[in-house]
């Protein structure tokens, strides 16, 4: 008994080209879609508050003091070690 292929008859489906577009919105319509986006974008920001603000930049400030204190710190001594060094060879 020989085995039988089963086919569908089905008719393929005409398939139609969509030509694209390929030239680009004028400069000034590009410009207006970019502020529209960045606009939208800025609505989804999460604003800190008045109180939220201050602690962070009181926050930036100490870190940046205590950062100077430690670099001049280190400037200081390896000043110090510098002149030592020119001291013992001179």
């Amino acid at each position: 008994m020989a085995e039988e292929k089963k086919t569908n008859a089905a008719p393929a489906k005409a398939v139609t080209a969509v030509k694209k577009d390929d030239t680009k919105p004028g400069f000034f319509k590009r410009i207006a879609k970019w502020f529209r986006e960045m606009k939208s974008e800025l609505k989804k920001v999460i604003w800190p508050t008045r109180q939220q603000l201050f602690n962070n930049t009181l926050v930036s400030v100490v870190v940046m003091v205590a950062s100077a204190l430690v670099l001049w710190g280190f400037d200081l001594l390896a000043g110090g070690l510098v002149n030592a060094l020119i001291k013992l060879a001179g």
